[in-house]
């Protein structure tokens, strides 16, 4: 039998429902406790969700609990996993897994230093169209990918999120909160990057909040660019554009679009897991949507009103739990984390100071999961 790890959550949110949810679906996760600083929302989700609600110091001294998830707001995600680190636990952050490259350090030298593990979401890139996305790439359906270009737009949080004041402070913007999905999905792709370069603003200095509810119409302070567009100089020698903000009113520019020698590929929402997967080959301009995967990260599984939607947000933690049951590294690594904080800071730093940066980090390109790995993964079939 599998051994399993007990998990605690730390950070009794929204997101905290969706792991809570969706852990049952993979082999070597046991939701054991949770804690909040809010001792009424650990209660409350441990009422929902039958596991042990305990103050924040007594869940990091809980022996059950081997491995930390942290969903804290990203200006704590440092300060809790290296307490959880601290107490001897292993931690899987939610993105961004810290706000600095020299955080990012410090928690792999103290991870290094105690034999743990830390790794950090997004997992998207593990779903199955992505993933057969990389198979294209890795075939050489496309040839040698040469640029590329990437485009998350959308017009502000204040539109559907009561309290949106934080997506609009140092530490946010389109490209720290939206930013991993798709560099995540670009490390998968076609490996690490050399150096970046930007152009970055904020069309206005205030945001008017529009949800219903009590705060609607409260103006909000703007304190970090919500409009980006940077260049990435890949390891590989391949050139993308990522454009991402929070200006714009419409847009029908594609999630991702690679060029290579012999073709073009074209990946959808890097935010999800599932989505359609086209492809040109050679100089033919015919673009063909191409025999999907079977792959069970590709399954929709949460209906919306639109459709629905693949969504198994936890096949990271699983991932890890299970490298670190088997002796191998995880797929979504502290490597590539703090890689993509490296790229995405050196994209502000770019825009802020009008120049190049280089890289500080690298990173590997994680092991592809096929349709038998990512099974692998499960409990059961999804349905």
């Amino acid at each position: 039998m599998t051994r399993e790890l007990g998990i605690g959550i730390i950070g009794c949110g929204n997101i905290s429902a969706a792991y809570f949810r969706l852990a049952p679906l993979f082999r070597g996760l046991s939701m054991r406790a949770c804690a909040d600083m809010n001792p009424a929302a650990a209660q409350a989700r441990a009422s929902e969700f039958g596991v042990e609600a305990q103050s924040v110091e007594a869940l990091l001294a809980n022996p059950a609990v081997d491995v930390v998830i942290n969903l804290t707001i990203p200006a704590a995600h440092f300060e809790v996993s290296k307490a959880a680190l601290d107490a001897g636990k292993h931690v899987y952050s939610e993105k961004p897994f810290v706000l600095s490259v020299d955080e990012g350090l410090e928690l792999e030298r103290i991870s290094d230093a105690g034999g743990l593990r830390v790794g950090s979401a997004p997992d998207t890139f593990l779903g199955g169209a992505h993933q057969f996305a990389r198979k294209l790439v890795d075939d050489g359906a496309i040839g040698t990918p040469t640029s590329g270009t990437a485009f998350v737009m959308s017009f502000g949080m204040e539109h559907w999120h009561p309290n949106p004041d934080f997506f609009f402070l140092p530490g946010a913007g389109p490209i720290l909160d939206l930013g991993p999905y798709y560099l995540a999905d670009l490390f998968n792709l076609i490996g690490p990057v050399r150096r970046v370069a930007a152009l970055t603003s904020a069309a206005t200095p205030t945001r008017t909040i529009l949800t219903e509810g009590p705060r609607k119409g409260e103006m909000i302070p703007v304190e970090t660019p919500t409009t980006i567009h940077a260049l990435l100089d890949f390891v590989s020698g391949a050139q993308v554009t990522l454009a991402a903000s929070w200006d714009v009113a419409a847009t029908r520019h594609r999630n991702i679009e690679l060029y290579g020698t012999d073709g073009a590929l074209f990946v959808p929402d890097p935010n999800w897991f599932g989505g359609t997967v086209e492809l040109t080959r050679g100089r033919s301009g015919r673009t063909e949507e191409v025999a999907q995967w079977d792959h069970p990260f590709g399954v929709p599984n949460d209906p919306r009103p639109d459709g629905g939607f693949a969504n198994y947000r936890t096949a990271g933690l699983a991932d890890m739990a299970m490298a670190i049951i088997e002796g191998r590294e995880a797929r979504c690594s502290l490597e590539r984390a703090l890689h993509g904080i490296d790229v995405m800071t050196g994209i502000l730093r770019a825009g802020a100071e009008g120049r190049f940066v280089e890289m500080r980090t690298t990173c590997t390109r994680p092991e592809p999961l096929d349709p038998d790995a990512a099974r692998a993964l499960l409990a059961t079939a999804p349905a």
